[in-house]
């Protein structure tokens, strides 16, 4: 199941209750009106860099937007198949399709300080992309398929069981090898 409309659903909400204006959340965000509009609208499939911009400004977790609940304080368990749900972002590419699928692992633990997913990434092709960067860190291990992480002047070539870690401050963007597809598991830590 593909739950991407909730989010937009879930930022106007919060964005509502904290008495926050549309403006407003543009300005201390550095994303245009336009922008938000259009990701609260459901209309943009944001990627996670403007999406860890709103959640700073909104003072909650890049995760509070996936959570299903809001209230739960104990461990949570991801047993397999748990997870099988999706949620879809573009990651920056410039034809904003839908390509990265993250299925969240934590998304009833609400004080915690790290998003864990599983990141389905589909064939590319291609396709252009532009850098990102956020506040936080993000750490990757590829599953399945070859990975290819830009970040800031170099390129590093992942392999299944490879990792990195970085800094997300730097500017980055994270895809499958062109032509193939890709599974792994990322850590994405963002302070609020």
């Amino acid at each position: 199941m593909d739950r991407t409309h909730v989010i937009g659903e879930k930022i106007k909400s919060l964005r509502e209750t904290k008495e926050i204006s549309v403006e407003e959340l543009s300005a201390r965000s550095g994303l245009t009106v336009e922008q938000i509009t259009r990701i609260e609208s459901n209309i943009d499939i944001p990627s996670l860099a403007p999406l860890i911009k709103i959640a700073r400004v909104l003072g909650v977790r890049l995760g509070t937007f996936l959570d299903d609940q809001m209230d739960e304080a104990a461990p949570v368990v991801c047993r397999k198949g748990d997870a099988d749900d999706t949620i879809g972002f573009s990651n920056n590419s410039s034809d904003a399709r839908q390509h990265l699928h993250y299925h969240a692992l934590s998304k009833n633990k609400t004080d915690r300080h790290m998003d864990p997913f599983i990141i389905d990434i589909d064939a590319e092709g291609g396709a252009q992309y532009q850098l990102s960067a956020h506040e936080g860190e993000e750490f990757i291990m590829v599953l399945r398929g070859r990975l290819e992480v830009n970040y800031g002047k170099y390129d590093y070539v992942l392999n299944e069981g490879d990792t990195i870690y970085y800094d997300s401050i730097v500017p980055h963007h994270v895809h499958a090898v062109e032509g193939e597809s890709a599974q792994i598991l990322a850590v994405i830590y963002t302070p609020i």
